[in-house]
């Protein structure tokens, strides 16, 4: 029996010591395993570091409405038409666009209006030229032009008027005379023809610094603008340079056509002045004829003809 009891008890002494190591063992083994388990939970911890450069985006849209010089995007001119930058321009940039827009109607009612006369001119006094190259005398030749208020018929009755008041006197005379009436009817002619080409001149070379100075003007406001938002946003500075640029483009839009318009008269005036000169030519061949007529066959017969 004693030895039962005994054999019991070193069964149980045998039963705990093996359970002890087991369970040390165990917890040892979970221990190990708890740092491994929130390890990878630590690296994620800096994740949400992200979130926090928003912060100066979200004040943003919170300043602007709230600052002093702050930029309400509502207000931002987005109409970038002709129309819409003129309405939207400075009034000292209206003022130039609208005086760069005169002179550009005005250039043009130049050019239509001229064209039209210079080209009536030039046939009239081609036409009259022929007449009076197909005259054998002055009085021929006035008959045939009559008395009209143009170049080649001023010429005619000229001549026909100095060679009445100079009747009985030298023939030298008379052609020098006759000559300088000449030269100031073609002057008075010149004069006339080139009567509004000056303001073609004027508007050609003045126009490109009109439209220069309210450029100037506008991106001068634009800067001030500028500085006032706090703001370099191209949304607040490209409404306000595209309205300046705008001047400038309406200055070169009336430069441009009033200084091919003045080329354009000029050469055509030359071309008149030209036509005018050959009837001169024509007039005076005439009158030389009808003073070797006079002076072949007596003064008597030259008062006689006229």
């Amino acid at each position: 029996m004693l030895a039962n009891l005994c054999r019991g008890a070193a069964l149980a002494v045998a039963i705990v010591g093996l359970s002890i190591p087991v369970g040390s063992t165990m917890a040892f083994g979970q221990a190990a395993e708890a740092p491994a388990v929130t390890a990878p939970a630590a690296e994620p911890a800096p994740a949400p570091a992200p979130t926090a450069a928003p912060e100066p985006v979200l004040q943003d849209p919170v300043e602007l409405p709230a600052g002093e010089h702050g930029v309400d995007r509502s207000t931002l001119p987005h109409d970038l038409s002709p129309i819409g930058m003129f309405t939207n321009a400075d009034m000292v940039v209206k003022g130039v666009i609208g005086v760069l827009a005169v002179a550009s109607i005005i250039t043009w009612a130049i050019f239509l209006s001229k064209t039209l006369e210079l080209a009536a001119l030039r046939h009239r006094t081609r036409a009259r030229g022929e007449r009076v190259a197909r005259s054998r005398t002055l009085a021929e030749a006035e008959a045939q032009v009559g008395r009209r208020n143009d170049p080649a018929s001023r010429l005619v009755q000229a001549a026909v008027e100095e060679v009445s008041l100079s009747s009985g006197l030298s023939a030298e005379g008379i052609k020098e005379r006759v000559a300088s009436r000449f030269e100031r009817i073609e002057s008075r002619a010149g004069r006339e023809m080139i009567r509004g080409t000056a303001v073609l001149a004027t508007v050609g070379s003045l126009s490109p610094f009109i439209g220069l100075f309210g450029t100037v003007w506008g991106i001068m406001n634009s800067f001030i603008g500028i500085s006032q938002a706090n703001t370099t946003n191209l949304a607040v500075v490209a409404p306000g340079i595209a309205e300046a640029l705008f001047a400038t483009a309406i200055g070169l839009v009336a430069a441009i056509p009033a200084v091919l318009f003045y080329n354009v008269f000029a050469r055509i005036i030359a071309g008149n002045k030209a036509v005018i000169a050959d009837v001169a030519a024509e007039t005076m061949r005439l009158v030389s004829r009808d003073l070797d007529r006079a002076d072949a066959r007596g003064p008597s017969r030259l008062a006689a003809a006229e």
